[in-house]
């Protein structure tokens, strides 16, 4: 008779897995919204900032924050799982019955990709919209002159002047912090309510106390005609603070993958650099696959509890590993982006290093 692909073995190491998991990601989970929470309780009484506001902030970005939690969730309850299997005799009797440490290892991967699946939706959906929700709630309450639209879209006021900007983004150079703003929308109002002058850039950046617009469209608008002229950058007196503006554009890596699409065709079709959103793009999409590689290759650690060392020892080098593979990542992609490898190649890159040393491993190990 074919014995049926999940086994009641693949049952009893999924339950165990996934709770310590779940119960490795609440804590992570918790304390990083707490500490979150309690800086914020320092913005409290500026402007309309209160503290149920406050409260409000840290709640809509508990999605994101489960999103970014979640692999070292995998890693260390992977491990902590494993070691509680193994503190029984449960695991040792799994491998006395022929079952290899691949094997078993495979199946808490397998346990895992479902809950990686929820994962990536909430990373998709939920994270974007709460982070951008908390950044407009606390742009509402913390200033009157800049605000945050559904989308990422920010709206800001200076004087008889509103500005639009399709989304923005800060940049680091030479001279010091820059602050971009693509699909610049600029209305300029006289005393009387009337818009006076429509000017359309390409993109707007802040460098060392100036505006500066890019592929501007101005039009002039007099009693019964309008007059436009065109210039590839002009400076603009503008009195918005960028530091403010700042604070109202959604990080590259919290947004979705629609909206990285989006941004990458427009900065390509108009000649801007796009890479620092196709890193972010590449990113989320090895997301699952890290998250599930850095699982598998951890796992091993948690079969030296059957030796010596104990649970605490084999668990430090799995978060020494997980911080480990963090670092590798930042330095492959930033490498990358210094001798123009692809983003796709660069974040390939620790993954494959990752099954590599495993694969060695469990070939030393069978």
């Amino acid at each position: 008779m074919r014995q049926p692909f999940f086994k009641q073995v693949d049952r009893l190491v999924a339950l165990s897995v996934l709770a310590a998991v779940g119960l490795v990601w609440i804590i992570l989970v918790g304390f990083d919204a707490f500490t979150i929470f309690v800086g914020e309780l320092n913005d409290v009484g500026h402007g309309g900032y209160t503290l149920a506001k406050a409260a409000s902030y840290t709640l809509l970005t508990v999605p994101r924050r489960m999103y970014e939690m979640f692999s070292y969730a995998a890693l260390i309850g992977g491990l902590v799982g494993l070691g509680g299997l193994a503190g029984t005799g449960e695991l040792t009797a799994l491998r006395a019955a022929g079952m290899s440490k691949l094997r078993i290892c495979a199946s808490v991967v397998l346990s895992l990709c479902v809950l990686t699946a929820i994962v990536v939706v909430i990373g998709e959906t939920l994270a974007p919209w709460g982070d951008q929700s908390a950044k407009a709630l606390s742009l509402a309450a913390k200033s009157t002159d800049v605000t945050l639209a559904k989308g990422g879209s920010i709206w800001a006021r200076d004087g008889e002047t509103v500005v639009n900007a399709g989304n923005g983004r800060t940049r680091q150079t030479e001279q010091g912090s820059v602050v971009d703003l693509n699909r610049v929308r600029i209305f300029e109002f006289d005393k009387d309510g009337r818009l006076a002058t429509l000017s359309l850039a390409a993109r707007a950046e802040h460098v060392q106390g100036h505006w500066i617009l890019h592929d501007v469209r101005r039009t002039v608008f007099g009693e019964a005609s309008a007059a436009s002229t065109q210039a590839s950058a002009l400076q603009w007196p503008s009195s918005l603070d960028p530091d403010v503006l700042a604070l109202s554009i959604v990080n590259l890596d919290y947004l979705n993958l629609r909206e990285l699409s989006r941004n990458i065709a427009y900065l390509e079709r108009n000649g801007q650099d796009s890479r620092g959103f196709r890193e972010a793009w590449w990113s989320r999409i090895f997301y699952p696959f890290n998250v599930l590689v850095l699982a598998f290759c951890a796992l091993p650690f948690a079969f030296g509890t059957l030796r010596s060392g104990g649970m605490g020892k084999r668990l430090f080098l799995g978060i020494v590993m997980a911080i480990g593979f963090y670092f590798l990542q930042r330095a492959a992609v930033s490498m990358g982006g210094v001798y123009g490898l692809a983003p796709a190649i660069a974040n390939a890159i620790p993954p494959l290093l990752l099954i590599a040393m495993a694969t060695a491993w469990f070939r030393r190990h069978a």
